[in-house]
């Protein structure tokens, strides 16, 4: 069994291999990609996690309050 799972991850490793590390253009790439990703989901992340602990402190959740109301 043991046998069996080391050759399933060789062959995984070995596939991951041959499609995004063997050429140097490929891998390129592939980091490129990945940065941009990150980057994103990291920029992303952050705001969220900042209107979190800021909910009900920012204009856009406090501005309502200081609007003038029109009258009819």
């Amino acid at each position: 069994m043991r046998s069996e799972r080391c050759t399933d991850d060789m062959a995984l490793s070995k596939t991951i291999y041959n499609v995004f590390f063997r050429r140097s253009s490929v891998f390129t790439v592939t980091i490129v990609v990945s940065t941009l990703v990150f980057e994103r989901a990291f920029d992303q992340g952050g705001d969220a996690l900042f209107e979190h602990l800021n909910r009900g402190k920012l204009w856009k959740h406090i501005k309502h309050n200081y609007s003038e109301k029109t009258e009819e």
